[in-house]
């Protein structure tokens, strides 16, 4: 390392240090033994940079830790690990303000993505889990129940154009009851399977037509009924790929 790369990096963990030092109350630690109830600064062989508070000889209360690919958490620690309220920031654009337990993200928190997607809610070991929404400008938006990272449980996914999914949900896709209200004014309210339509189910047109049966792969398909719109029966029967199999 050159002499001016070195100047620069010792002024860069100058301003760092005096930076995060100006938000604690403890006094600096001793250049020996053990830190305890005291602020220091680490500089680390691979880049890593830490400036915090210290008990027992680990990080402890408040503190920044900066990764060498320019990642920061900024936020509480316990026992040298994230734990407690904290900002995460990625290269990039990705941060996550919320709840941190032993390093992964866990309870409240909010992520906001590069192109501006957002989820809000419940944590689990580092994934989406529990209550959350997620937001993509310009296109859905989902509220509901969350599973490691899927849409898992009961949940709520509305489109642009006012389309709007309301049921189960499982490894991310429409699973089991649902109801679709399409822009266009049709109607499903049914089963799913893996995200299409499946099973039993009633689906209507704007037109007043009615078709009560059996779904499979989004078609008709199976024992149905289609009505017209005054109630006439226009055939009843089995179906096969959205046909009357006669």
């Amino acid at each position: 390392m050159n002499s001016t790369k070195r100047w620069l990096l010792v002024a860069a963990l100058s301003c760092f240090a005096k930076v995060a030092q100006a938000q604690s109350r403890l006094p600096p630690c001793p250049a020996t033994g053990i830190r305890n109830e005291c602020f220091a600064t680490d500089a680390m062989p691979g880049g890593q940079k830490y400036a915090g508070e210290f008990k027992e000889g680990k990080y402890n209360g408040q503190g920044s830790y900066t990764l060498s690919n320019g990642a920061q958490y900024v936020g509480e620690f316990k026992d040298g690990k994230y734990n407690g309220k904290g900002t995460y920031t990625i290269p990039g654009g990705e941060k996550y303000v919320g709840d941190f337990k032993d390093d992964r993200r866990h309870g409240q928190g909010t992520v906001t993505l590069p192109g501006g997607a957002q989820y809000v809610g419940d944590f689990k070991d580092g994934k989406y889990s529990g209550q959350g929404k997620f937001t993509v400008p310009g296109a859905e938006q989902y509220i509901g129940e969350y599973q490691d990272g899927k849409q898992h449980g009961q949940g709520v996914t509305t489109f642009p154009d006012g389309s709007r999914h309301s049921g189960e949900y499982r490894e991310g896709k429409y699973n089991g009851p649902g109801t679709y209200l399409f822009s266009s004014g049709e109607l499903y309210v049914g089963g799913y399977k893996d995200g299409k339509l499946h099973g039993r189910g009633t689906y209507k047109f704007p037109t007043g037509e009615k078709y009560v049966g059996e779904f499979r792969d989004d078609q008709y398909a199976g024992q149905g009924t289609l009505t017209g719109p005054k109630g006439n029966v226009i055939y009843s029967g089995r179906w096969l790929n959205d046909k009357p199999a006669r």
